[in-house]
């Protein structure tokens, strides 16, 4: 292994030690009596020294050596016990190390370099036990041991984590193992010989908290519609908090909103979900919060380091993260320092193994003279594998990229709306906004890779000028960086939508003349154009979101200050990044910030969140702050301000200043007696913010503030600056933690919403109770996920996908929710149905014909509106109903099951049994009546009756047969029974025998029915559904887990 780099001072001290093998500036030796024949002496006194010296009993008997030319000095950095282990190491600085020492002029320089090398490897092998403690292959192997023992699910659920934990029942511990897997959270106790074991599915889970008691210092409180559970541990509780809450939020994002809903590729594949996969995640997530980059950035690398910041002329530490595209750093003290880096624009990259000093800054400031280029140096600690980097990239601006930028196509707008359409604004205020940009520029950078500083901050609270305003945005936004590297998109985009006709594009047109109405820009058409054009080529780009709503307004505030193919792209960076899922079908991104803002409110603001304990009556308001960052509530130059914090901070801009605006009336606020005085309250507030003059600190030169009306006004800078003074500590990470919890809730609600829709579309068709209607839904939704947990669920998957993207105009958002295939549904017919199925061949074909007969559209899929009728119709429903539903599972399916169970006329005529299928009726009520009380008395019934049925067939056969035209005696032997029975009326079957003529009607077989008490008793007795749903619910899981593992090792 290898060794932290220690000196030895006598190479060969009393002769101990052997070389084997030797170089320039390695040497392998071997301790001497070791391998050597025992008789020796020297060995003898050797093995002597070691066993007698405590410091020398435990020397490996190989080691390597780094020697220097010339110096009586050596490093021990290797050692082994085999002889092949340290071979493994030799042939590794040979290889690796030794034609590149040569090359060192100074020869001290050879020993540093050696040694960090050594110590960079220690590090990685380090790196490497760490994670291999945590995955302990051994103690992981024997808790999934437990974990399939215990619970007995199938093997593709994957256990991603454990955690020895106690289970609270009241005031009672139960000490066991938290078993964390990709689609369940499980806990086993055994204890005094008493078992406790239970499984909560991740799709069940409603609310996840922390909590404490008397009894318990901090539990972890995981809350689900039936009950609550309580977890306490003493070590790894964050750790935990924090993996349950990640595997929540994705597994109801997978299996509650997929379509709607953004999900990292590697998540959207359950069975690559580790421990190490969610810590990445996790990190992940903050990265593009942080930084705002798209969401398909994927994050390689994240390391401490330090950045020189020429600006303050010292280090700042902090972390570099990598991405695809970027290199990020973020200070310690989240927000004091960010610098954002394109790879795109990196023109020159040097590697440096040489330790930095503050020569580095000279040669900084020397470089920046001589070439015009801002310099970074990244300082890593001496254990990483690279001391620092160093990037060169450019600050200025090419004159021909801007020639370029503004020669677009003549049906794009090339200027921003507000050079056409500008209202006044004073003149002094703007000068001194842009003096104070321009001298921060010359201090701080121009672009995207500016450093972004607290003076930043300072200066974006005041207000963006309007000439810099569009400049900024992209700039703070990162758009721009899109806008280069798809050069000529926006144009093509615009000419294949517009002239497209879609849902999309007839909302756009009505909210056209709706966006910002009193702005001269869009009572112009030129204005309505430009967002005409912007809107639809977002739609044709994101089909997905296509349009919503408020986005017409932020495209419109866009427009006035961006070019067209500017705004378009900052409408892109605002609904695919920085607003993620707010866009979506059912704005659930919105929602989870709103469920979030409310309890920042609970922990910021206690005594308002105390007299008003009902927070969501705020969310009217509130809710409109988030979705259209304050443009439809505040004056639009006030307005403008909150955008220009949005686009430098992201969402917790607009958490900050809710905050602020609801502390500022939080003494109106808790004297108000009702929601109407507050929404009220708030309004007054949102219409009284003016924008104000920049704050005289900041000021370079005097500038007087007489221009500025002294009026009873909000000021909207003040309002900002207290928003970052009393809650500038909001971290992005707190948010996204935040966000993850708050997630489980939305979509749990939105599952509530959709439940409580479903029930009431099939309520009126059924006669079920709406407890069992209920409990059969819960079923039936759990059949759903149990095939998307670990069955094949590539049809069910691909017919979804398939509605969700077509639409399906005929088929609601209810019915299209969850929709069980043939195997899915098989699992729940033999759970439910109310008699014994006889053979288990005959049980499976009776189960086919039933999907078949449900299956009204032809898709392989039943919905639950179908299934609860044919459920209702068992249990239900009267003798008729019943015998017609069992008499269309044996004929082939003509119209729709839920055309005949809606109409109370009798079947065609034409609708007739052959004797084929009569038969296979017989044998379905054989089936029905196995094990019952009465057995023998409904055997002989159903005897008497097919006994009947089959005289009433022959008789009605031989008399249609009297009726027909015979030709001949022979014509009639040959005579192809196919044809005879089409003569008869009946439906002809390629297939049919001699013995299958005559057929028989449905009115026929129930009257033949009605004619035996028994089967009339039979048919009549009350079924108790509510005790065979319990039965259902107990035995669902094991039952097809069991099946699901049958499946999987026959296929």
């Amino acid at each position: 292994m290898w060794l932290n780099p220690e000196e030895v001072l006598l190479k060969n001290a009393l002769k101990l030690w052997v070389t084997e093998r030797s170089n320039d500036f390695f040497l392998l030796q071997r301790r001497r009596g070791h391998g050597e024949p025992t008789g020796r002496i020297t060995g003898l006194l050797v093995g002597a020294l070691d066993t007698v010296l405590d410091s020398n009993a435990r020397v490996t008997p190989f080691r390597i050596l780094l020697q220097v030319p010339s110096s009586q000095i050596s490093w021990v950095i290797a050692s082994g016990a085999a002889i092949e282990e340290v071979n493994k190491h030799w042939d590794w600085l040979v290889h690796n190390l030794l034609h590149s020492l040569s090359v060192f002029e100074n020869k001290e320089d050879v020993a540093s370099f050696v040694k960090g090398k050594v110590k960079g490897l220690i590090a990685e092998e380090l790196r490497g036990r760490q994670a291999a403690q945590e995955d302990d292959p051994e103690k992981f192997r024997e808790a999934l041991l437990k974990f399939e023992l215990h619970f007995g699910l199938p093997s593709s659920e994957k256990l991603v984590t454990y955690y020895s934990c106690c289970c609270w029942k009241g005031r009672v511990p139960r000490q066991g193992f938290l078993y964390l897997s990709i689609n369940h959270m499980s806990f086993y106790s055994f204890l005094l010989g008493k078992e406790v074991k239970f499984v909560i599915p991740w799709a069940e889970m409603t609310r996840l908290e922390r909590v404490s008691t008397g009894l318990m210092t901090e539990a972890i409180r995981v809350s689900t519609r039936q009950r609550q559970r309580e977890f306490s541990m003493f070590l790894n509780r964050d750790e935990a908090f924090g993996v349950i809450g990640q595997l929540a939020d994705i597994a109801l994002r997978r299996l509650l909103d997929s379509e709607g809903l953004e999900l990292d590729r590697v998540l959207q594949q359950p069975t690559r979900i580790t421990k190490r996969i969610l810590e990445e995640q996790a990190i992940r997530e903050y990265v593009l919060a942080l930084f705002r980059l798209p969401r398909a950035e994927k994050l390689h690398e994240v390391a401490s380091c330090s950045l020189w910041t020429p600006h303050s002329r010292s280090h700042t530490a902090g972390t570099l993260y990598t991405t695809d595209s970027y290199l990020c750093f973020s200070s310690r003290e989240e927000g004091s320092c960010i610098l954002i880096i394109p790879l795109s624009e990196v023109q020159y990259l040097r590697h440096s193994l040489t330790e930095v000093t503050c020569s580095s800054g000279n040669q900084c400031e020397f470089l920046r003279e001589a070439h015009d280029v801002s310099v970074c140096i990244f300082y890593f600690p001496q254990s990483a594998p690279t001391p620092y980097y160093t990037f060169y990239y450019d600050t200025g601006f090419s004159d021909e990229e801007e020639i370029e930028e503004k020669v677009l196509r003549n049906t794009v707008n090339s200027e921003a709306l507000m050079t056409a359409f500008h209202q006044s604004q004073p003149g002094s205020m703007e000068q001194v906004k842009e003096r104070l940009w321009e001298d921060h520029f010359l201090e701080f950078g121009r672009g995207v890779h500016m450093f972004r500083t607290e003076k930043i901050q300072r200066l974006v609270a005041m207000g963006i000028p309007e000439s810099l305003r569009g400049e900024l945005w992209m700039t703070l936004s990162d758009a721009s960086s899109e806008l280069e590297s798809h050069q000529g998109y926006y144009t093509s985009l615009v000419q294949k939508s517009m002239g497209h006709s879609s849902l999309a594009t007839e909302e756009i047109e009505r909210d056209l003349h709706r966006s910002l109405p009193d702005h001269p820009a869009f009572q112009n058409p030129t204005g309505i154009a430009a967002l005409r054009r912007v809107l639809t080529a977002y739609a044709h780009r994101n089909p997905k979101i296509g349009y919503c709503q408020s986005m017409n307004i932020l495209a419109s505030v866009l427009l006035l200050y961006a070019k067209e193919e500017e705004a378009f792209w900052l409408l892109v960076a605002v609904c695919e990044r920085m607003l993620p899922d707010y866009f979506n079908r059912r704005v659930i991104g919105a929602q989870v910030d709103q469920s979030v803002f409310e309890e920042l409110i609970r922990e910021r603001l206690p005594e308002l969140a105390e007299h008003v304990p009902d927070l969501s009556s705020l969310s009217s308001v509130s809710l409109s702050w988030f979705l259209t960052l304050f443009l439809s509530v505040l004056p639009f130059h006030s307005a403008v301000c909150v955008v220009d914090c949005f686009f430098f901070h992201g969402i917790k801009a607009i958490f900050q200043l809710g905050l602020a605006a609801l502390e500022a009336n939080a003494a109106q606020l808790s004297a108000s007696t009702d929601d109407g005085q507050a929404l009220m309250i708030l309004t007054s507030e949102e219409s009284s913010c003016v924008p104000s003059s920049p704050p005289a600190a900041l000021e370079t030169s005097s500038s007087s503030d007489t221009d500025v009306p002294a009026v009873r006004h909000t000021n909207i800078t003040d309002l900002i600056n207290q928003s970052y003074e009393k809650f500038g500590d909001l971290s992005v990470r707190h948010i996204e933690r935040l966000r993850c919890r708050h997630r489980i809730q939305v979509l749990q609600a939105h599952e509530d919403t959709a439940k409580e829709n479903a029930l009431r579309v099939v309520t009126p068709d059924v006669s079920m109770s709406p407890e069992n209607l209920t409990d059969v839904y819960d079923l039936f939704k759990t059949e759903h996920f149990i095939s998307l947990y670990w069955g094949d669920s590539s049809s069910v998957a691909a017919a979804e996908a398939a509605a969700w993207h077509h639409g399906e105009s005929g088929c609601s958002y209810i019915e299209r929710q969850y929709r069980l295939d043939r195997p899915q549904f098989k699992s729940l017919y033999g759970l439910l149905v109310p008699w014994p199925g006889g053979s288990n061949q005959h049980a499976d074909t009776l189960a086919n014909r039933t999907f078949t007969l449900l299956d009204q559209e032809r898709k392989n899929l039943v919905t639950f509106r179908e299934f609860a009728g044919w459920l209702d119709t068992l249990y239900c429903e009267e003798l008729n109903e019943k015998i017609r539903l069992l008499y269309r599972l044996h004929i082939p399916p003509g119209d729709s099951f839920r055309s005949h169970l809606d109409s109370h006329e009798s079947f065609p005529a034409a609708v007739r049994a052959e004797s084929r299928e009569f038969i296979q009726f017989c044998k379905t009520l054989y089936g029905m009546f196995h094990g019952d009380p009465e057995e023998n008395e409904l055997f002989q019934a159903i005897a008497t009756v097919t006994s009947l049925v089959l005289q009433i067939g022959e008789a009605g056969h031989r008399g249609r047969s009297s009726g027909s035209e015979v030709t001949s005696q022979e014509e009639g032997k040959e005579a192809d029974p196919a044809q005879v029975a089409a003569d008869d009326g009946s439906r002809g079957d390629a297939s049919s025998t001699p013995e299958s003529d005559w057929t028989v009607s449905y009115a026929q077989i129930l009257a033949s029915l009605l004619t035996e008490q028994a089967l009339v008793q039979f048919f009549e007795q009350p079924l108790d559904l509510s005790a065979k749903i319990a039965e259902a619910k107990e035995k669902q899981y094991h039952q097809r887990a069991g099946l699901l593992t049958l499946q999987q090792r026959t296929s």
